[in-house]
């Protein structure tokens, strides 16, 4: 089998598909955090700042997503078919409330009349935050295990199955933790009384974020031991959970000192190192079985053929650099406090 750094392509393919994951998660994560204040914020001015923060780069934080999932078809079509079976309704409801907040931002400022913006400010925020929200419920669920059966196939009946407590608790955690990292980047987006507001807001976001998280880290330690043993066995990959909440602190101290950029940077170093250290607990499984361990998928019985995992490898070391300039320039260009003009939403 071909190996790449003494890797073989399945693991890469992994290691890619995380990276393009986290890469979304991050960038998407705090318009979906912002989007999930719009509704404590009552003068359309503040509301049409807010927006305007996330206007130019939502679109194309959405892109890391596509990416994401064409990445996860290409390189495990099994684990793409089985999830998305599985998960049917969650991923249903979150392409409906993706594109409920698209049309949001894009209708809301069509028309004058205060019903009109009020209804689209109510579609934006509830869109945001059920994103967020669903978000962690799929990852809750592949954490757990579904039950897959014969042929790999998804077994399961029930039609909110995957709405279990340990499911909801990640999405919790997964909708807390985006509005503080929404809230950081308001923070820096904005100025004077709209600034202050979302300042205070941002304090009791972080409190039940903490809270959330120190159940979900107990609620993991119960309900998903499996998800450890890479831990015990390898004592130095102790590291990653233990830096998390050291970038929580971290984004909480520089919250204290007004320096909302690297607080920013601290909260996207968080949700990169929970996503880390979800992956590297179900590794090298992509979908344990809840019903029989021979049934659960891996990288190895859900990857394509070697030859299309070196293909699709090429096209991504060409793309994955070209999607992280983008984004790179698209912030620079965009950075700073947001200022209301006639092109504004």
């Amino acid at each position: 089998m071909e190996t790449i750094l003494g890797l073989d392509y399945p693991s890469v393919w992994f290691i890619i598909i995380a990276v393009l994951f986290i890469g979304y998660a991050i960038l998407d994560g705090y318009d979906f955090g912002a989007g999930s204040w719009h509704l404590f914020f009552k003068d359309n001015t503040e509301r049409r700042i807010a927006i305007n923060s996330v206007g130019p780069l939502w679109d194309g934080n959405e892109v890391w997503l596509v990416i994401g999932g064409g990445a996860l078809f290409a390189g495990f079509p099994l684990m793409y078919a089985t999830l998305f079976s599985g998960m049917y309704v969650p991923f249903m409801l979150f392409l409906l409330f993706l594109i409920f907040r698209a049309i949001s931002i894009e209708f809301r400022s069509k028309e004058p009349m205060t019903w009109w913006t009020k209804t689209w400010d109510t579609s934006y925020s509830v869109s945001s935050g059920m994103l967020a929200l669903l978000l962690g419920v799929v990852l809750g669920n592949v954490l757990q295990g579904m039950q897959v059966g014969d042929n790999f196939d998804y077994a399961g009946a029930g039609f909110f199955e995957f709405l279990t407590p340990y499911p909801l608790v990640i999405g919790l955690l997964s909708l807390t933790l985006m509005m503080w990292h929404g809230a950081l980047y308001l923070m820096y987006k904005t100025e004077g009384a709209m600034q202050q507001q979302i300042i205070s807001l941002g304090k009791k976001g972080f409190i039940l974020f903490v809270v959330l998280y120190i159940a979900a880290t107990l609620f993991t330690v119960y309900a998903t031991p499996q998800n450890l043993s890479v831990f015990h066995s390898n004592p130095v990959f102790w590291l990653f959970p233990l830096l998390v909440p050291v970038a929580i602190a971290l984004s909480y101290i520089f919250y204290t000192k007004t320096k909302y950029v690297y607080g920013f940077i601290c909260s996207s170093l968080t949700i990169g190192l929970l996503l880390i250290v979800a992956a590297m607990g179900v590794f090298p499984n992509l979908l344990v079985s809840t019903i029989d361990p021979a049934h659960t998928i891996t990288i190895y019985n859900a990857a394509s053929s070697e030859k299309t995992l070196g293909i699709m490898l090429l096209i991504v070391s060409i793309g994955t650099p070209l999607l992280i300039a983008y984004t790179v320039i698209a912030l620079y260009i965009f950075r700073g406090k947001v200022k209301l003009d006639e092109t504004s939403y």
